[in-house]
């Protein structure tokens, strides 16, 4: 693809690139619609085994487009634009949320704004070393999107989550880690490497168990302890009906590694 999101094709992996890097792969309407309608192409290819998100020019993303912003506001526009953009961000992280497989993001610099949110809505989150996690809207005096207020007071708690709120608090990748908002820090040079490497690793699992799992951990947050023994119950009959339980199975009895269907991509 072209514009504001390129995508690359290697084996069972597709890779997904936020590209304006003058902008810091900033956020605007155009590109948080392509972004969506990328990932719904992607969601239906059953040959993409594992996705990863990333950005180009050496940041992942500042967030939304303040220079837009300015414009729509000189207009008096701003709040049309607000609805716009936070619609197609709503679009676009529910596609990440539900994707029948794994995606994964990775961060060469700073994620902040809506691009945190785009982060924290991924399952696997690699950074460099040089990566920053920035929630960046109370400096504008903005409102969180794209599902940020839900996402860091579930991985954080509530008093954590004020903080980083409130007071726009900038956490490095170090830190990042420690918190576990993300799982991986690497040299700068090694992230994309590492990015492919570990993609390669999910292409290889039991895509279609880890896409029950990711529903499951979603709706536990709002579920009784039975209402979400019920839904796992739904799901484990569901993968006992499809190949890869049965694959697992007779991995395990043969002493062998599964074979779910990814391949090498090296």
């Amino acid at each position: 693809m072209t514009d504001s999101i390129r995508t690359e094709r290697r084996g069972p992996i597709t890779a997904v690139t936020i590209d304006r890097p003058a902008q810091r792969n900033a956020l605007d309407v155009p590109a948080m619609r392509l972004l969506k309608q990328t990932l719904q192409r992607i969601h239906l290819d059953r040959g993409v085994r594992a996705v990863i998100l990333t950005g180009a020019g050496g940041a992942f993303s500042a967030g939304g487009d303040v220079v837009t912003m300015a414009e729509f506001e000189h207009r008096g526009e701003l709040p049309q634009l607000f609805h716009e953009l936070t619609g197609e961000m709503e679009h676009a992280i529910r596609e990440i949320v539900t994707m029948p497989k794994p995606v994964l993001a990775a961060l060469p610099g700073v994620a902040a704004g809506g691009g945190l949110s785009l982060a924290l809505a991924c399952d696997w989150r690699i950074a460099s070393e040089k990566a920053l996690l920035v929630p960046a809207f109370s400096r504008l005096g903005a409102v969180p999107d794209g599902g940020l207020t839900y996402f860091l007071p579930h991985y954080l708690g509530i008093g954590a989550a004020q903080e980083l709120l409130l007071f726009d608090s900038r956490i490095t990748a170090a830190r990042a880690r420690d918190l576990t908002l993300v799982h991986e820090v690497v040299p700068a040079d090694k992230l994309e490497a590492r990015m492919w490497e570990r993609a390669d690793e999910l292409s290889r699992g039991p895509t279609l168990a880890w896409g029950s799992v990711k529903r499951l951990m979603i709706s536990a947050f709002g579920q009784s302890l039975e209402a979400q023994m019920s839904l796992e119950r739904k799901a484990a009959v569901e993968a006992a009906q499809g190949p890869e339980l049965a694959e697992g199975i007779r991995a395990f009895r043969e002493k062998r590694e599964p074979r779910f269907g990814g391949t090498q991509t090296a």
